[in-house]
């Protein structure tokens, strides 16, 4: 069964730069939608199939359409998470 969404924040070992190789792998293969969370520069990059990643800057909420209709996540609260973790 194919990945709808698929999320991804980096280790903080991980370069940036081979998380998003492997979220452009995941797209190849089956996800139809992916939010890679850049916690440092709080940047989402948005991968759909076909399509360059789409990179938003402090976004405050992110949509799932058309894939998850009607899912909306208030990623300030991921933000605020992310941040106390580390």
């Amino acid at each position: 069964r194919p990945c709808h969404l698929y999320r991804s924040e980096p280790a903080p070992s991980d370069p940036l730069r081979v998380v998003k190789q492997k979220m452009e792998e995941y797209m190849e293969t089956s996800a139809r939608l992916g939010w890679l969370l850049d916690a440092p520069r709080k940047q989402v990059h948005i991968y759909r199939p076909g399509k360059s990643a789409e990179i938003l800057d402090r976004p405050k909420k992110l949509a799932g359409e058309p894939v998850l209709k009607g899912f909306v996540l208030d990623i300030s609260q991921v933000w605020s998470a992310m941040t106390r973790k580390r």
